[in-house]
């Protein structure tokens, strides 16, 4: 795609719209159906409400709001007004929410009525204009809308142009709102519906958070592409799910959603004979759970690898073999390498980080240039600080992160951020997160704890309430242990690799307390 051409993503995705407007894009599981029609007539009074705010092109709009299909319409409203949209994860508290309105500056933020936090700190922050959504679609935006006019003509953007900010920490600092333009994530939607051979009869069965690129880009877009409609559950429920399965045909979720599935006995080979496509994605799938979900169903669940920075990277394909861990080939126009810390290219077999180049791939971290330089070689890939090597059937298979980052549920954790909290309780000289195998979760992270020699010792539910205040519940460490010293080499960094053999055997022992 060029860089001059015109191109909002809204249209792109208009272009695929059926022809008959009353077909339906969402059927809600509260009982309500939105057709196309809808959407784009909610969306355009919603886009006419914001450009009433004063809201130009290039402005953010910041939403922390629950899951509904007027939170889908608000997203599609941004693209159209050529506004850059920046969800936000429900469970952030104060702390973090206050970084990110000062980060991003937004123009207008959408929050829900019933939650005073985000309300007084738009306050502090001088926001210009904060709206409301609740889970049911009241609030001031749709009081708004309802005067609003239902046609609204979509904002010329180029490629270059911002459509999304997510955030993104790394291991250290502070997150990184990660710029993503239209034309990025109209390649990952398109390469994504070619691969998965998205046909006229599917319906996806979504049930993911529209927080973060799995729920919001890789689900949506590709049945926006598709003209067809989609089963939109507003929270993960097994027994719901499980309900809905014979009338879907495709599904998306992280592992945690399979093992949850697996959990119940009405998971049948029957419930699941219309779904063509089991795709997983966001954490890593243990080997038992996807044995166990094959053998249970009949269906081999599909895994695919991505990033927030360049959105689906690899996907394995449903009609050729595969086992537990393989992610799969890039996408089409996705270039991939393994390399070594010197940038050399490994053989297949070899274990080195994987290097990615393409159309998908996002514009910088957002007033973030020094760092947004460092994250790419000289030749233009992106350094993703994931280890892989290149199986035998030339598939990637993930082994790792050179990071210490934990994805528990689909959600990134960030140890550093958990450990800064940690040491600030009373009594704490240093702390370590570290990732552990989790059978619900696929990771967890585990605390161990230094105290100083003369504080009292906290225990788990102790650290816990005191946490809960400042973080999101799914960051906190599901176990704290205490110890007399962390473990360093001659450079003084905190050994976690020997904290992990360490302690494993006190997880498992943790692991049955929960499972018993």
């Amino acid at each position: 795609m060029s860089e001059s051409k015109s191109h909002n993503l809204f249209e792109v995705f208009r272009n695929r719209f059926p022809a008959d407007e009353k077909v339906p894009f969402l059927k809600v599981d509260d009982g309500r159906t939105f057709t196309y029609d809808d959407l784009n007539c909610i969306s355009a009074k919603y886009a006419n409400v914001l450009t009433s705010l004063g809201l130009k092109p290039g402005d953010r709009v910041l939403a922390q709001i629950k899951k509904s299909p007027e939170s889908v319409f608000l997203y599609l409203a941004c693209l159209r007004t050529g506004a850059v949209f920046l969800p936000l994860n429900t469970a952030y508290q104060a702390n973090e929410l206050d970084y990110f309105l000062g980060d991003s500056e937004p123009t207008v933020v959408v929050g829900d009525p019933h939650e005073n936090i985000l309300i007084d700190l738009c306050t502090s922050h001088k926001i210009p204009n904060f709206l409301t959504l609740s889970a049911d679609g009241s609030g001031t935006l749709n009081k708004k809308s309802q005067i609003a006019e239902a046609k609204f003509v979509s904002v010329a953007r180029t490629d270059s142009d911002i459509a999304a900010i997510l955030y993104s920490s790394g291991t250290t600092g502070q997150p990184k709102g990660v710029m993503l333009s239209h034309a990025n994530l109209a390649a990952n939607a398109e390469a994504l519906h070619k691969i998965w051979r998205f046909g006229p009869d599917d319906v996806l069965l979504h049930t993911l958070p529209i927080f973060h690129t799995h729920g919001l880009f890789v689900a949506i877009h590709t049945v926006l592409l598709n003209g067809t409609g989609m089963i939109f559950h507003t929270q993960f429920n097994a027994e719901n799910v499980i309900k809905d399965l014979p009338t879907a045909t495709v599904f998306m979720g992280v592992p945690t959603y399979y093992v949850r599935l697996l959990a119940s006995k009405k998971l049948t080979r029957n419930t699941c004979r219309n779904i063509r496509l089991f795709l997983s994605g966001s954490a890593p799938l243990l080997d038992e759970t996807f044995c166990a979900f094959e053998k249970r169903t009949g269906k081999k669940i599909v895994e695919r690898y991505g990033m927030t920075e360049a959105g689906i990277i690899t996907s394995a394909v449903a009609d050729k073999p595969r086992n537990a861990g393989d992610v799969g080939w890039p996408l089409p126009g996705v270039s991939l390498c393994i390399t070594d810390d010197n940038n050399a290219e490994l053989s297949q077999g070899k274990i080195g980080e994987i290097k990615v180049k393409g159309p998908g791939l996002f514009r910088g971290y957002w007033r973030r240039p020094e760092k947004t330089e460092k994250e790419f070689t000289v030749d233009g890939f992106f350094k993703t600080g994931d280890l892989a090597r290149v199986n035998e059937s030339g598939m990637i298979s993930i082994v790792g992160r050179k990071n210490d980052m934990i994805i528990s549920g689909g959600f990134n954790v960030y140890p550093k951020e958990i450990e800064a909290a940690i040491d600030k309780l009373p009594g704490v000289e240093e702390s370590a997160v570290i990732s552990m195998t989790h059978p619900e979760f696929g990771e967890a992270g585990l605390a161990v704890v230094v105290m100083a020699p003369e504080a009292k010792t906290l225990r788990n539910e102790e650290m816990r309430a005191v946490l809960i205040k400042d973080l999101a519940n799914y960051k906190i460490p599901k176990l704290f242990v205490l110890t007399n010293k962390l473990p360093r080499n001659a450079m003084g960094k905190v050994q976690k690799n020997l904290l992990r053999n360490g302690y494993e055997a006190q997880w498992n022992a943790y692991l049955k307390t929960i499972n018993s």
